[in-house]
C-alpha cells in the first residue's frame, strides 16, 4: 500500500484520472458531480460508488457568538435560522447531494427524534419553566422552503420575530427601537476557501429584512486566533461526535469552557441545565441512559437556537479504478477500504490490457 500526497485538490483528481493511483474519496458535491468525468469513467475503467453509513456525522452549522448582545436574544437566533434556504442552496449548489442536520448528534441513535421518551422526560421534567416548552411538546425541525429561493413566508415569520425582539425597519435598515442600533454583524471566514458561495446567498436574504452581513475574509493564522479568543459574530463550525459522547461535551456547551480561550465553546453557551444534563450523559450507568441523556441534551440545545443547522452526508463518495474486489455487505461505521477490499488478479490484467466494460 502506497499513499501519494497532493497538496492540490484539483490536481489530485486530475492526477487519479490520469490513473497516477488507484483510490480516492470526494468531499466536495459539486466537484462529485461536475468534475468525475472523461474516457475512463464513461467506460468504466474508474467506478464511481456511494456507500451508506451508520457513521455520526455531527453537527455542522452556522454558529452565533452568543457573547455578542446582538445574539442573545433567543427569538433573534430563531429569526436568522429561518432566513437560511437550506432547500434552495441543496438544490442548485449541491445537486440534492446532502440530508438536513436536525440534531447534534445527526445521523445516529443519539439524536432526538419525535416527542420525548419517558425516559427523557425523567430528566427533562425538573427543568421545565427553565428551558424552552417546545422541548416538551413540538418535533424540533429545521424550517423548509419549496426550494424556489422565494422563501417569504420564512421571511414573513422571522421579521415577526425581529419585532417582537425590539427591532423594527427605519428607511430599509434594521434598528433596533430603544436603543437606534443598526442590525450589523460580521461572518468571519477563512481566505481561501470555498463557502463564501454559500454564505452569500444567505447574507443577502438577512438584507432583505434590513440586516447589514459583512463577510470577512482573513488568513489561516488570524482566524485561528479570532476564534481562540472568541473574536466573531459569527462563523461556520463544525462539532464531531462519537457513538459514545462524554467529557468532550463539557468542552462543546459547558458553561466552565465559556470563557477559556481556545475551548470549544464557540457558541458561548452558559446554562445551568445544559451542564446538569451533560452531567448526566458523562455519568450515563448504561447504554439505554446514555442515548435517553443524550436525545434530552440535543432537545435543549436545538430549541436555544444557538446555530443555523447545515447539513451532512450518510454516504462515502468513492472512485477507483476497475481493479478491486469488495465484500457484498460494508460495516455500518466504515467503507472498509483497504482492511477489507482485495486487489483482483483478472481485472488488473484487463486494466493493462486497455478492456474496458464495453468491451466485455
Amino acid at each position: 500500500l502506497r499513499i501519494d500526497y497532493y497538496r492540490d485538490d484539483t490536481v489530485a483528481l486530475e492526477a487519479f484520472k490520469a490513473h497516477e493511483f488507484d483510490w480516492r474519496t470526494e468531499n466536495t458535491a459539486k466537484v462529485w458531480a461536475k468534475s468525475y468525468n472523461g474516457l475512463a469513467i464513461e467506460t468504466g475503467l474508474i467506478n464511481k460508488i456511494e456507500i451508506a453509513h451508520d457513521e455520526p456525522t455531527g453537527l455542522s452549522a452556522f454558529v452565533f457568538n452568543t457573547r455578542r448582545t446582538l445574539f442573545s436574544d433567543r427569538r433573534v437566533r430563531e429569526a436568522l435560522a429561518l432566513v437560511f434556504d437550506y432547500e434552495w442552496t441543496n438544490k442548485n449548489l449541491f445537486f440534492g447531494a446532502y440530508t438536513r442536520t436536525r440534531s447534534y448528534f445527526s445521523n445516529s441513535e443519539l439524536a432526538s427524534r419525535g416527542l420525548p421518551s419517558e425516559a427523557e422526560l425523567a430528566l427533562l421534567e425538573p427543568y421545565r419553566g427553565r428551558i424552552a416548552e417546545e422541548v416538551f411538546s413540538t418535533e424540533f425541525i429545521p424550517p423548509e422552503t419549496d426550494g424556489s429561493g422565494k422563501n417569504r413566508s420564512s421571511l414573513r415569520t422571522a421579521s415577526k420575530l425581529l419585532r417582537a425582539a425590539g427591532w423594527t425597519v427605519t428607511d430599509g435598515k434594521l434598528v433596533h427601537s430603544e436603543t437606534g442600533a443598526l442590525f450589523e454583524f460580521e461572518f468571519l471566514m477563512q481566505s481561501g476557501g470555498a463557502f463564501e458561495r454559500i454564505i452569500q446567498p444567505f447574507a443577502r436574504n438577512l438584507e432583505r429584512l434590513g440586516i447589514v452581513v459583512n463577510i470577512r475574509l482573513v488568513d489561516t493564522a488570524q482566524y485561528q486566533n479570532r476564534i481562540d479568543n472568541f473574536d466573531f459574530d459569527m462563523l461556520w463550525g463544525g462539532f464531531g461526535q462519537s457513538l459514545s459522547p462524554g467529557n468532550e461535551q463539557r468542552d462543546f456547551w459547558g458553561s466552565a469552557a465559556a470563557d477559556v480561550p481556545g475551548s470549544r465553546n464557540l457558541i458561548g453557551i452558559r446554562d445551568p441545565v445544559v451542564d446538569e444534563l451533560i452531567e448526566a450523559v458523562i455519568a450515563a450507568p448504561d447504554r439505554e441512559a446514555l442515548i435517553a441523556a443524550s436525545r434530552a441534551l440535543d432537545r435543549v440545545l436545538l430549541w436555544g437556537h444557538y446555530v443555523v443547522p447545515l447539513w451532512h452526508l450518510r454516504s462515502y463518495r468513492i472512485a477507483y479504478w476497475d481493479m478491486f474486489g469488495r465484500p457484498e455487505i460494508t460495516a455500518r461505521y466504515d467503507h472498509g477500504f483497504p482492511s477489507t477490499w482485495w486487489v483482483d488478479p483478472a481485472r488488473v490484467q484487463a486494466l493493462e490490457r486497455g478492456e474496458t466494460k464495453l468491451d466485455k
